[in-house]
């Protein structure tokens, strides 16, 4: 029995060691494991590839971790029973301790060590504790002492690795990499622009020209929004962003519609830090750290242009996606004030979540149009009390700016009405997250071709560089 008892004892700590020393490896081997797993299903999948790329990705860096630490509670409770007397007591303190174990996991993380330290530096806390745990056990019984040596060799190799590298290695032109409480974050200094990215391997979420002039976004589209608004000719007119990410619209407005004043709400603080930093957004532009939903609960303002563009990972947030939503907008708009929302993901096909969208706004606007942005995936929708398609092509007419007037004229004659199927998203019923991931699952099937062709001629060094 003392033999079984020791061997079990030996084994439950063995697990907390190999865990470990596994977690610790996690922050510089993850991302190799995930990049080869996209490459392979770039050749392999043709449809869900983000679903499987993120199963098969945590399968293979949590399964086994995980499996060793699950073993560790019914060891140890095989080892402290002694009795059937005192069994039920000793397994209810063993679970007991694993249930707080597991609060203190699952909060820690993520309201302590990840804003404050990063992923990473987590990833590293946690496994140095279980390490502490087996190197105490083995070295105070004076056995494996070479398997101490060389699991806390590891780990601080992997501590090294895995706190001084970069997770997006293959890019040579980052100025900044990091996390906030929301986003991982990359900004990119490239010759003609600055490009902000969050969560992504590849793609934009912001961008600052250089030398100040449109974009070819969707930002330059949104401009239209001003217009519409008749913000050229109002007196002391006023905007607010919801997502003002790192403030290109309120620069572009600065810069084309120099009396229009903005105010900017955007959830991550960092970004708004960033912004100041790298992309010169003007200090006396004010951004609110807060939800957009949630400010306009309690601003009392009115204002000429509110454009929406927030957006969690790919989806606009549910709560900023619902008829409840647009109504607040609403009554925060001047009369003859516009709605103008950054729609992601384009399509074509009926029942997409730009369909939705649109049919949701049209259930609070009479006037609802779209335009398509010109070599994006990107759509703009416009919003407004009255019909504005007149008054936008005379308004686009009359503009000082050359570059902008030209841009407008020309949305105004692709600009169109939006037709509503009745598809309305509420509070009680929004799946954006479902709706965004069948969109973005169609657009990586129109992609993933090219992706394949380039792997097979360049390598994986080529598909990242490209």
């Amino acid at each position: 029995m003392r033999r079984i008892g020791t061997r079990t004892r030996t084994g439950s700590i063995c697990g907390c060691w190999g865990a470990a020393v596994w977690l610790a490896g996690i922050p510089f081997l993850g991302k190799y494991v995930i990049l080869l797993i996209s490459a392979l299903l770039v050749n392999t999948v043709n449809s869900g590839f983000l679903i499987w790329a993120g199963l098969l990705s945590c399968v293979l860096i949590f399964v086994f971790p995980l499996f060793l630490l699950g073993t560790t509670t019914p060891s140890l409770a095989r080892f402290a029973v002694r009795s059937l007397d005192d069994s039920g007591r000793t397994v209810g303190r063993l679970n007991a301790a694993n249930t707080v174990g597991s609060i203190l996991g699952t909060f820690l993380p993520t309201f302590v060590t990840i804003p404050a330290l990063g992923t990473a530096i987590s990833f590293l806390i946690f496994s140095g504790v279980l390490l502490i745990i087996a190197l105490v056990y083995f070295l105070s019984a004076r056995r494996r002492r070479l398997r101490c040596i060389l699991a806390l060799a590891a780990f601080v190799l992997f501590s090294i690795l895995g706190v001084g590298g970069s997770f997006a290695f293959w890019q040579n032109d980052l100025v900044y990499e990091g996390e906030s409480v929301y986003n991982y974050l990359q900004v990119r200094d490239e010759p003609e622009q600055v490009v902000l990215s969050t969560n992504v391997l590849f793609g934009v979420q912001s961008v600052m020209r250089k030398d100040g002039g449109l974009t070819g976004l969707y930002y330059d589209y949104a401009l239209a929004a001003p217009v519409l608004a008749g913000v050229p000719t109002s007196a002391a007119p006023k905007q607010l962003i919801l997502g003002m990410g790192t403030g290109t619209y309120a620069s572009q407005c600065r810069s084309f519609f120099p009396g229009l004043q903005s105010v900017g709400v955007e959830i991550d603080e960092r970004i708004t830090e960033l912004a100041r930093e790298y992309f010169a957004l003007d200090p006396d532009i004010p951004v609110v750290t807060y939800d957009g939903r949630a400010y306009l609960r309690v601003c009392g303002e009115r204002f000429d242009v509110i454009m929406v563009d927030a957006y969690q990972d790919i989806t606009i947030p549910f709560q900023m996606s619902s008829v409840e939503f647009f109504s607040l907008v609403r009554e925060h708009l001047k009369p003859g004030g516009v709605l103008v929302v950054n729609l992601n993901m384009r399509s074509d096909a009926p029942g997409s979540i730009n369909d939705w969208l649109g049919d949701t706004v049209s259930a609070v606007f009479p006037w609802v149009a779209l335009v398509d942005v010109q070599g994006t995936t990107n759509r703009e929708l416009f919003a407004a009390e009255t019909n504005l398609f007149a008054a936008f092509a005379e308004r686009s007419a009359s503009l000082e700016s050359a570059e902008l007037r030209a841009l407008m004229i020309r949305i105004a004659r692709e600009l169109r009405p939006h037709e509503s199927e009745n598809r309305v998203l509420t509070d009680d019923r929004a799946p954006v997250e479902k709706l965004g991931m069948t969109q973005l699952d169609s657009l990586i099937r129109r992609e993933l071709y090219g992706y394949r062709v380039q792997l097979r001629e360049q390598g994986l060094q080529g598909l990242l560089a490209g």
